[in-house]
């Protein structure tokens, strides 16, 4: 683990800048740009999508043409830049519409202003395509994974990648939130701008330690390949075909990084890409002579890994919409909740730390102490199966909304009794959602994570990474258009409130929302343990098998 100590120093700063944007973005877009509840959430969704679904093209890059070392140091200088512009956003007025202290007759920023402020954070989103798929890849090219020793040291670097970069989180954000609230918005994205360019620092000074793999070309391509393969063969039947055989070559001597896949009976359309229906499409060595009609069965098994995966990729899409919900409704609850707590003022921002405390705590214990314990009992390496974690993490998406209903409930009749927009209810109550919703990301997050990696060859580790943040993505999306569909639906109902809308939370029903969160959280619960698991079972049992392989044929 010694090596991937700069790995973990760059991630945890890169994280420290970006989630010292990301923990109060919804408070200064609605305190400095006037935005109201459903343009802020819009804002917030798509910037956060767009953050998620730019690693595929990093992936593309990084395998195609730069490396995982060039993306990362790429991605990371695109994120300083868009932090730069975050920064002057803030440090000059112009660039801003008036400040605006109430909830009405607010001036609207103007679309230049809006192009400024989206600039920034497309290069944001541009750094994250660049870092995101990459760190984690990177990381795990530091361990020898044919090895007992390797693999364990892999398992081991998802909990404390998550670990270190959390820990620093909670330690900095603390200041960097309160400097942002209470001190200057300018000094507060200068401090995660400074952040950034020392994660740049970081990770060259580490450059003469890593083990730097050079791009092999991209699986998206072989994708494409037997997509077109086996649907250019999607009349030829593969029961009347048996007699004719996969193209299945071995490996070349270049292709010493890459496991020879077995071929499986899943998804059996994508053999037909593998089909030789005709000797006269090999040439005179044996190769297609057309790779777009035939494709190898290592290609066709590849693609089978990834639709195996989608699956548990929607299973995560469930998990993560109720993350989206505490950083934006969740924050705004916090806004006009009583903050003040012993004459100290609580920065709303800092709920989102109670998140990432809750996960730090639990990695530490699980790693540290359960762990330990269990294998003094058991001499065996004793891990939470993935299956138990991530039922686990839905279980505390639920909880986290329905309490984070109960307690907005409270918050609204205690505001509208008192007749004020800040509720006289302490922000405190808002601790146990965002704690849970760190206990989701404990559990189902980081167990999806550890999955798409592990059950992947390593050739396709950054597509693995790109896969997991794409769910990232698809939830934010996923989550605008809810908000949007429940805002249009409910405000045209002109006997009760809206359940959405507006700057004013004491105007709408925020509480139903979030029990049609936990609603959906609960359908997701049945489809993980009705039909999601049954492909995450089966891929964990090929790959053991797998590995069994491996290991026999280099004994």
């Amino acid at each position: 683990m010694e090596i991937c100590k700069y790995i973990l120093g760059n991630e945890s700063f890169e994280k420290l800048a970006s989630m010292g944007l990301v923990a109060n973005l919804t408070v200064y877009l609605q305190t400095r740009y006037n935005m109201d509840g459903i343009q802020l959430v819009n804002v917030y969704n798509i910037w956060s999508g767009s953050t998620n679904v730019t690693p595929l093209l990093g992936a593309f890059l990084s395998d195609a043409y730069l490396g995982r070392f060039r993306t990362l140091l790429f991605g990371s200088m695109s994120s300083f830049l868009g932090m730069v512009v975050l920064a002057l956003t803030a440090g000059i007025p112009k660039l801003r519409p008036l400040d605006c202290p109430g909830v009405s007759k607010c001036q609207k920023p103007q679309d230049w202003q809006l192009g400024v402020l989206y600039s920034g954070l497309g290069l944001l989103a541009v750094g994250a395509g660049g870092v995101r798929p990459c760190n984690i890849a990177f990381g795990a090219d530091q361990f020898d994974t044919r090895t007992e020793k390797g693999r364990a040291q892999l398992e081991s670097f998802f909990n404390w990648w998550y670990f270190s970069f959390t820990v620093a989180l909670v330690i900095a954000l603390t200041a960097v939130v309160y400097v942002q609230t209470n001190v200057s918005w300018v000094i507060g994205y200068a401090i995660p701008a400074a952040c950034l360019f020392s994660s740049i620092i970081i990770f060259l000074i580490g450059k003469h330690t890593y083990i730097i793999t050079n791009s092999e070309g991209t699986v998206f391509v072989d994708i494409a390949k037997v997509i077109v393969a086996a649907c250019k063969k999607h009349a030829v039947s593969l029961e009347s075909s048996s007699g004719n055989p996969l193209y299945d070559p071995p490996l070349t001597e270049s292709d010493q990084r890459v496991a020879k896949l077995a071929h499986t009976d899943m998804f059996k359309f994508f053999d037909k890409a593998a089909l030789i229906t005709d000797p006269s499409e090999l040439d005179d060595k044996g190769s297609p002579k057309n790779s777009w009609r035939l494709c190898s069965v290592q290609q066709v098994e590849q693609l089978k890994l990834i639709v195996g995966l989608v699956p548990v990729w929607f299973t995560g899409i469930g998990c993560f919409i109720t993350m989206d919900q505490m950083n934006t409704f969740g924050l705004m609850q916090a806004i006009q909740s009583n903050n003040e707590v012993h004459n100290f003022k609580i920065p709303p921002g800092w709920m989102g730390l109670i998140s990432m405390i809750c996960l730090s705590i639990w990695i530490f214990i699980y790693e540290q102490i359960y762990l330990p314990q269990a294998r003094k009992r058991s001499k065996k390496n004793i891990r939470f199966t993935t299956r138990h974690r991530i039922n686990t993490g839905i279980v505390m998406a639920i909880l986290c909304m329905v309490v984070a209903a109960i307690v907005e409930k409270s918050r609204r009749d205690a505001a509208l009794k008192q007749g004020t927009l800040v509720s006289p209810q302490s922000i405190l109550l808002l601790l146990p959602q965002f704690a849970l919703s760190g206990l989701n990301e404990a559990f189902a997050a980081v167990a999806i994570m550890e999955y798409y990696t592990n059950h992947l060859p390593e050739t396709m580790r950054t597509l693995s990474g790109a896969i997991f943040f794409l769910s990232f993505s698809a939830s934010s999306y996923l989550n605008t258009a809810i908000i949007n569909l429940v805002h249009l639906v409910t405000s045209n109902n002109g006997k009760e409130s809206p359940w959405l809308g507006g700057r004013d939370l004491n105007k709408v029903k925020l509480d139903y929302f979030y029990y049609l969160i936990a609603s959906l959280a609960a359908l997701n619960l049945l489809y993980f343990n009705l039909f999601s698991c049954r492909y995450l079972e089966k891929q964990v049992d090929k790959r053991s098998e797998s590995r069994h392989e491996e290991m026999n044929e280099a004994a």
